[in-house]
């Protein structure tokens, strides 16, 4: 597959090395010679030094040829117009990164795709809808739902006193009467192995489980791992960016207490007048005093969404150790990235890898309609829609030969969440989750040709 990136930025770069590692063909455009030159030296990509805007650069970059076309840079003028040029001159399909989350609201009223876009994609609208989610479920680290929450990821790390502890996937589905939930992923303490789970299987301590859930599935994995179910109610924002701003508009429509403080005074005041229903606090978020003098410690959930990573890590360690109970920073180090289950902080979100999975399933073969890669695990969630002519229709799942590095989390029929087992036949339509290892990508893929 012949792709073109436009802007070497954090997004771009990021979203290159990622596609390099897939043996695509990636071509990576950016006026920046030092980001060029850094990246053609640790990819094995392509570069072209350029106006993304330019015709000619865009010809230098093949771009009749290029199968997928995706603009990333920090200028929403510039990817909406590159994307324009590229449909015109051949790419097959384009993604424009924007800021203004309007156009992605009114995408279907302005009718982007008739100018040449096919896709919107806001990597801080990403973010503020990952937190939104997390707050929703507020036990459990990772969180992803798929067509609305029919079914919903969820990762938690298994404690002592979970019921499951040491017995079988199939002794565990045994201890409720009906179950709303599958383990899909899990990565034992202190391993960097991802394991796609079977029957005998056994859940041990310390293990990191991601699972499937349909309608009730949370409910029951909180009964059987000995979590609390806790309300979320009260919440501290710190950074008015953005993010901030973004998180703060959606939460305050779901009737959560919000609070936000801004370093920038200025910015502070724009905030009040956006945010009517939130407090604005002017003040520096890092000053532990001004925090206390806010009721720091009664929050139920807090939120670091500053531009520095280190604020956001250090600040949500200071809510950890007030007793705030949900803890989320936003990070741009990828390193710090790694370090999620030993920071001490409760989820670290990264915008880059939000917009790289959103950009990713245009990758995949197949009908691909959404697909998320697992934090800091080697597995990637992917829901296909079933085609009369795949070879998965009018299977039973028993009968389709998946592969050991992979399996199917659950089905969504008519809008409905499905935890699907052996016996259930797949039918055309039907939207199908996998969760597959990288070796098993490639049989997948083709299961739903």
């Amino acid at each position: 597959m012949k792709i073109i990136i436009a802007g070497a930025g954090e997004v771009g770069f990021h979203l290159a090395k990622l596609l390099s590692y897939e043996s695509q063909e990636i071509t990576l455009i950016d006026l920046d010679k030092e980001r060029l030159v850094y990246a053609e030296t640790h990819l094995d990509i392509k570069v072209v030094k350029g106006d993304i805007t330019s015709v000619s650069v865009l010809k230098e970059s093949n771009i009749s040829n290029a199968d997928l076309f995706v603009s990333v840079t920090s200028s929403q003028t510039s990817n909406i117009t590159s994307c324009v040029l590229a449909k015109q001159l051949g790419a097959e399909r384009t993604i424009a990164r924007i800021s203004n989350t309007e156009f992605i609201a009114y995408k279907d009223e302005i009718g982007f795709e008739a100018l040449g876009i096919d896709e919107l994609i806001s990597p801080e609208s990403l973010a503020a809808s990952e937190i939104e989610l997390l707050l929703n479920q507020s036990v459990f680290n990772d969180t992803y739902a798929f067509e609305d929450g029919a079914l919903t990821m969820l990762g938690l790390t298994l404690s002592a006193d979970a019921k499951i502890i040491d017995k079988t996937v199939k002794v565990a589905a045994q201890l409720l009467a009906d179950i709303h939930f599958i383990p899909i992923a899990i990565q034992r303490f202190g391993s960097h192995l991802t394991i796609v789970p079977r029957g005998d299987t056994v859940f041990k301590e310390g293990d990191r489980v991601v699972f499937m859930t349909s309608e009730g599935g949370d409910e029951e994995l909180c009964k059987l791992t000995g979590r609390q179910k806790t309300q979320i109610k009260d919440i501290m924002i710190l950074g008015g960016g953005q993010i901030g701003a973004i998180t703060a508009n959606e939460l305050a429509k779901s009737d959560f207490n919000i609070k936000i403080v801004e370093q920038s005074k200025e910015r502070a005041i724009d905030l009040a007048d956006q945010l009517p229903d939130a407090l604005v606090i002017s003040g520096d978020g890092r000053n532990v005093e001004l925090l206390d003098e806010e009721n720091f410690s009664d929050m139920d959930a807090f939120i670091s969404v500053t531009g520095n990573s280190e604020t956001n890590i250090m600040s949500c360690l200071v809510a950890k150790s007030k007793g705030v109970k949900k803890t989320i920073a936003l990070v741009e180090n990828m390193d710090y990235f790694a370090l999620s289950h030993s920071i001490g902080v409760d989820t670290l979100i990264n915008k880059k890898l939000l917009a790289a999975n959103s950009i990713f399933r245009y990758v995949r073969k197949g009908e691909v309609v959404a697909m998320t890669k697992l934090t800091n695990m080697e597995a990637e969630l992917l829901e296909f829609v079933v085609k009369p002519t795949s070879k998965i229709c009018d299977q039973y799942i028993k009968e389709i030969g998946f592969p050991r590095a992979a399996i199917i989390g659950g089905v969504i029929r008519n809008a409905s969440g499905i935890i699907a087992l052996g016996d259930f036949k797949i039918e055309p339509g039907d939207r199908v989750v996998v969760c597959c290892l990288p070796q098993a990508i490639k049989k997948v893929e083709s299961l739903f040709f």
